[in-house]
């Protein structure tokens, strides 16, 4: 035997008794099984698998060198980190790795497609895959098992899909909830009497009220997102922990998720069709509706007030119509002195105007002067409160009608709405046509339940709200001058829709004329100049004011029986929560704790102040607390 024979030889012999070198490749689907292990030797977990690998590779005479493992990927794509890993070592190591080993084919690719780019890397790297439960090589019978096995993995991932999605349907169709329930719910799982397992979802105790808070408050329109997020988070509110996420506060971002979900008003949405919830709801449709407005009034942005003032949104140009914004002049003495100014004029968008600069001191003393000319007296007050009454009361009956008509209006909407279902269900209607339509009903149920909200007070509750709006005029300028500034600014806000500041050319002196909100306006401007007469007798020490009184009254029953009165009613109830019943009087005295809390972005002198301060003197603290409390029950949309 020649030498080069025999190094053959020996080289041969070397490599025999060389192990073959394999990498292991494992593979779970879900986190879940990822974090569980043991197992038998069939299991998909990650222990598991890999017990497998090694014993196959013991059996071909190699040894596993190298180990990928995807934890929680799907392999309906081959865009997986380790996988891709798998293959760049590979490549990197063509002359040194023999086999890829994997626990079945499906471990690899449910992919036909990927199946195949997987397979051709393999080929030109010259590596043979290797299945440690299915027999597969690189024979012609080998290799149409693969191609078998492979085209079942991707029959078995997409009926599965396909199966999920139908569940999945089904439970949306009846109302259940898919996944994880949003913040302020609980995901919850029983076993009831039979062993079978129910899962549903509940509120969450520490969080949904806050939710409910944050609905409330935005509503309102007197929040930023990221104000209202701050406040939330002082309150407690926190997200969820995630295996790799802790809980922390809520933020802007967050909040803002929370505000445009469907699902707090009872929906459930899904594939861009929106499904009545049978989990307990957190706002109405209405309130839901009302936070979306004031989403859509903050598109260009959210400010916050460079120098805050009490009257800033309650005065206006008079020339112009713009705001009134405060401009701080400091003197060479440091002093500083406040000046309202038009904003119109002062961004130049209005360079025309001519208003001119004003210290905010002479405007609130105006604004006083206003509410003295407005305040009524006690004796006229109960002469309007009967006015009031019988003009109300004859316009019960004629409610009772419109009641019953938006009754059978809603019931219509329902029956369409659900045989809109019903053929979204029977495949008759397309996705798009679907979600227009569930948008036109939901616009006018939500219409629809607003004016039945409405019609449904009764006319005893109009007429003490009624009553407390009149309690809240008797007096109100002594009562304005005793309030703090935060009441001050409610006050403002809630009475008058606007004031107009003038300044006269020749002595430079300001005016201020007010224009009245909702239902001030009804209740005082029929009689606003005969109030002012009233006060200015009463001030230069006349006693006789009969004629007056009866002047006032005369004005206001015109006024009403001339359909004021209707008029004012349906306006008031498209437009405020006046007459809303959790607004009565009854409920004026809250607990001093909820009004604290409620208030305590607005200002926590005007809580504490207002709450807690006895009832002295002529009632001027009584009225300011009641307006208080009125306020924020809803008595008096600001």
């Amino acid at each position: 035997m020649s030498n080069t024979a025999m190094a053959n030889t020996a080289q041969a012999l070397m490599d025999s008794m060389t192990p073959k070198f394999a990498v292991s490749y494992l593979r779970v689907s879900t986190r879940g099984q990822a974090e569980r292990g043991g197992g038998h030797d069939e299991g998909f977990s990650i222990p598991a698998q890999r017990e497998a690998n090694k014993k196959k590779a013991l059996s071909m005479g190699a040894i596993v060198g190298k180990e990928f493992v995807d934890r929680g990927a799907s392999a309906k794509s081959a865009d997986r980190p380790q996988l891709q890993a798998m293959l760049e070592y590979v490549k990197e190591n063509a002359d040194r790795v023999d086999y890829v080993i994997v626990h079945k084919v499906d471990r690899l690719a449910r992919n036909r497609d990927d199946d195949s780019d997987i397979m051709r890397v393999l080929r030109e790297c010259g590596v043979q895959l290797v299945s440690a439960s299915e027999s597969i090589d690189d024979t012609p019978s080998g290799m149409l098992l693969h191609g078998i096995m492979s085209s079942i993995a991707e029959f078995y991932s997409q009926n599965l899909a396909t199966e999920v999605k139908k569940g999945m349907g089904e439970k949306v169709k009846g109302g259940g909830t898919i996944g994880r329930a949003p913040l302020g719910y609980l995901n919850v799982r029983r076993i009831d009497e039979k062993g079978r397992e129910e899962r549903t979802v509940e509120l969450d105790p520490d969080r949904a009220p806050l939710i409910k808070l944050a609905f409330d408050e935005f509503s309102t329109g007197n929040w930023t997102i990221s104000e209202l997020a701050d406040h939330l988070a002082s309150c407690g509110l926190t997200t969820r922990s995630t295996p790799k996420i802790s809980s922390e506060p809520i933020n802007k971002k967050t909040l803002n998720k929370i505000l445009v979900n469907p699902y707090y008003k009872g929906v459930v949405r899904y594939n861009g069709v929106e499904y009545d919830g049978i989990h307990e709801s957190l706002v109405t449709e209405e309130k839901w509706e009302k936070v979306q407005a004031v989403l859509a009034s903050h598109i260009n942005g959210e400010r916050t007030m460079r120098h805050p003032h009490f009257l800033k949104s309650s005065v206006y140009c008079g020339y112009c119509g713009s705001r009134m914004i405060i401009d701080n002049t400091v003197k060479k003495n440091g002093a500083v002195y406040p000046y309202f100014t038009c904003a119109g004029r002062h961004s130049k968008r209005n360079p025309d105007c001519k208003m001119k600069y004003i210290l905010t001191s002479i405007i609130e003393i105006k604004i006083e002067e206003i509410y003295d000319r407005l305040s009524m007296p006690p004796e006229l007050r109960e002469q309007i409160h009967d006015v009031f009454k019988d003009v109300i009361l004859k316009e019960k009956e004629k409610y009772a009608a419109e009641l019953n008509g938006l009754a059978k209006e809603k019931e219509k909407l329902e029956h369409r709405r659900k045989k809109l279902l019903e053929a979204h269900y029977c495949d008759a209607i397309p996705l798009d046509l679907m979600k227009s339509e569930q948008k036109e009903i939901a616009k006018k149920m939500a219409a629809i339940e607003h004016e039945i909200k409405m019609h449904n007070i009764t006319f005893d509750e109009i007429l003490a709200n009624m009553e407390s709006a009149l309690e809240l005029i008797e007096d109100c300028g002594k009562t304005y001058r005793a309030a703090n500034e935060s009441t001050k600014r409610m006050l403002n806000q809630s009475i008058f829709k606007r004031l107009k500041v003038y300044i006269d050319d020749d002595s430079d002196e300001a005016t201020v004329e007010p224009e009245l909100a909702k239902p001030f306006d009804m209740m005082l401007e029929p009689i606003k100049a005969d109030i002012s007469v009233i006060n200015r007798s009463k001030l230069h020490g006349v006693e006789k004011l009969s004629e007056s009184i009866e002047n006032a009254i005369r004005h206001s029953k015109e006024f009403f029986e001339s359909g004021g009165l209707p008029y004012a009613i349906q306006t008031y109830q498209n437009d405020s929560n006046f007459f809303e019943p959790k607004s009565s009087s009854k409920d004026f005295l809250v607990d001093d704790t909820r009004l604290e809390l409620v208030t305590s972005r607005t200002s926590s002198g005007c809580a504490t102040s207002c709450a807690n301060r006895p009832f002295i003197g002529n009632g001027y603290y009584n009225r300011c607390r009641l307006f208080c409390q009125q306020f924020f029950l809803g008595l008096i949309s600001a």
